[in-house]
């Protein structure tokens, strides 16, 4: 059982409303906040039942087929309450773990539908019946806020249509995976509720869309979908990668020409996902732009450029001994293949040398996440006296005294004069251009079906499925930035064993030395990208694991509890995952799949 979590967020823009011309009638926007609001009284009145079943100690079978119909209500209106409510969706149907707010040094108690879960499942703990019902209460709390938001607010076409899209990708990246149902193990039961949330959405606007018979096949590929949900039986045998190629892809898709067509326009926010891609896994679905710090920080190819010369350039070392080419070299997926890396006096480094390979997606850098984007990562790493020894302001001077250097930064920033941050901007935009999304596994999920292995395909499945790989390393980044708003990125702490032996635990406290009076926090290490992850060796923060079967043994055994070791905060579940040696071979030949090469 998961018990904390730490994430790094940023705050999604305020969604702007658009008052183009759409040919839906203004009334149907109002039908439909009006069923958002038919659906949470279901949901309120679901609670009632709840508190009054285990108030009365009922059966087992009757409590778990009530909880079972409350997380029915809410799954059908969640499209809505995540959109709308992201931090009513938080504590209504977040993990069962602590929020970290470790800056204000705050730790918010986990709560919602995963907690009440883990009550009820495998069967109902009947020595919790106070903390059961005190959690309902909170959860009717949340009725109550949600009511109140959806009463008071409007909502608009172009934001039904982007929450809509937004809840397939959740579907694909967080509902299948079981990423909100551990203990019970419902994920593709409860998926095909969502999907019935979506459909009773389509089903309201279609009266008044010009183009019905998109709304039709939109309609009739949801129907599909949910068949093979409701038909799929056991978690571990589900096919995962052809749901997702065949039906939740083509669903995607649908949305995004029904949009186009009916000339709806787009949200005006920057966002993750681009809104003219229309899957997930489409070539350039994600935006690079979202997770810099500011405007005049956009990525560009001039800058992704320039930030190439620079990275291999010794000037941004104190003694001109090294550039960041030395221990990020391309042919090792900007690793160094070392167990930890070499500081710049001699002798190493206590940590293993991460790939920057798609580190741009994520909202904590450094294996403890101690800076929150690139640029500062590349100031912490030039001044750090290990690391490069060197100085902002002195390479600064001496590019500005450099005619071509200084003619390259005037042409992207307009100023005579190289600031520091512009350094930094462009190693920065270099590394974010490293993002090809190129790999065997991207090409199969945009339609080239001999681009991965039957053994790949196979491999996919048991890592989204019986290995639950996917709900830490999120579809389709493997890293911890938690889809589909990609807005915080979490860290784990998983029991790591000093090395492969799996003798004794390792005693780097990771997020623990930034914040020492944080338990949560003790052990705690970014959950990393597994992109190009076969040619990253040896792995973890400590590189101890010199084999990608090693880590999987570690996995297979529970982390740290399953090893023995006392990680009273272990986040990772403790359970065996009961791989076979054929399947733990699969699951690396997949992992095989998501090596790419940038240009």
């Amino acid at each position: 059982m998961k018990k904390a979590i730490f994430v790094v967020s940023i705050t999604l823009s305020a969604i702007v409303l658009i008052n183009c011309h759409a040919p839906v009638k203004t009334s149907t926007t109002d039908n439909i906040r009006q069923y958002i609001l038919d659906e949470n009284a279901l949901f309120a009145r679901q609670l009632e039942v709840m508190s009054d079943l285990i108030r009365g100690r009922a059966e087992q079978e009757q409590v778990q087929h009530a909880f079972a119909a409350l997380r029915h209500n809410y799954k059908k209106m969640e499209w809505a309450v995540a959109y709308y409510m992201p931090e009513t969706a938080r504590f209504t149907n977040g993990p069962a773990l602590d929020e970290i707010e470790a800056e204000e040094n705050t730790i918010l108690e986990a709560e919602g539908l995963q907690v009440l879960e883990e009550y009820l499942y495998p069967v109902p703990d009947t020595s919790r019946t106070a903390e059961m019902l005190r959690m309902i209460k909170k959860l009717s709390n949340k009725s109550l806020a949600i009511r109140t938001y959806f009463e008071a607010n409007t909502i608009s076409l172009p934001q039904i249509m982007d929450a809509l899209r937004s809840q397939v990708f959740r579907i694909i990246t967080l509902g299948i995976t079981g990423f909100d149902t551990p203990v019970s193990g419902t994920g593709l039961t409860e998926s095909a509720w969502a999907l019935e949330g979506i459909a009773g959405i389509l089903d309201q606007l279609k009266p008044q869309l010009q183009y019905q018979d998109k709304a039709d096949t939109l309609l009739t590929k949801i129907a599909a979908a949910r068949t093979v949900l409701a038909a799929a039986g056991d978690r571990n045998h589900f096919n995962y990668l052809d749901f997702i190629t065949s039906h939740a892809n083509r669903i995607s898709e649908e949305l995004y020409l029904l949009r186009i067509a009916e000339n709806i326009p787009a949200v005006a926010v920057t966002k993750a996902i681009r809104d003219n891609a229309p899957t997930l896994f489409a070539a350039d679905a994600f935006n690079p732009d979202a997770f810099v710090p500011g405007s005049e920080y956009k990525q560009s190819a001039d800058k992704a450029a320039l930030g190439k010369m620079l990275f291999s350039n010794p000037v941004l070392s104190g003694n001109g001994s090294r550039s960041c080419a030395t221990c990020h070299q391309s042919e090792r997926a900007f690793t160094d293949g070392l167990k930890t890396a070499t500081a710049i006096a001699g002798g190493s480094l206590s940590r293993n040398t991460p790939s920057l390979n798609y580190s741009n997606f994520q909202h904590g850098q450094f294996w403890d996440m101690r800076r929150p984007d690139l640029e500062t990562q590349a100031e912490d790493v030039i001044t750090n006296k290990q690391e490069m020894h060197g100085s902002l302001a002195d390479i600064s001077q001496k590019l500005n005294a450099d005619i071509a250097y200084k003619s390259l930064f005037k042409k992207i920033y307009k100023t005579d004069t190289i600031a520091t941050w512009q350094l930094q901007n462009v190693l920065a935009a270099y590394i974010r251009s490293l993002s090809v999304f190129s790999s065997g596994f991207d090409r199969y999920m945009r339609g080239e079906k001999t681009a991965m292995t039957a053994s790949q395909q196979q491999g996919f499945n048991l890592f989204t499925g019986k290995g639950k790989c996917a709900t830490c390393h999120f579809i389709p980044l493997f890293n911890g930035t938690v889809p589909p708003d990609f807005t915080k990125t979490e860290a784990e702490v998983l029991g790591v064993a000093s090395d492969f032996t799996n003798k004794k635990p390792d005693t780097d406290r990771g997020r623990g030395y930034l914040h020492g009076t944080i338990p949560q926090l003790q052990n705690a290490f970014k959950t990393p990208t597994l992109r190009n992850i076969a040619q990253t060796a040896p792995y973890m923060h400590h590189g101890g694991y010199q084999t990608l079967q090693q880590v999987m043994t570690f996995y297979n055994k529970g982390g740290g509890t399953g090893l023995g070791f006392k990680t009273d905060n272990q986040t990772l579940p403790a359970d065996q995952l009961q791989l076979t040696q054929e399947e733990t071979d699969k699951i690396i030949d997949f992992m095989q799949a998501l090596t790419d090469t940038p240009q």
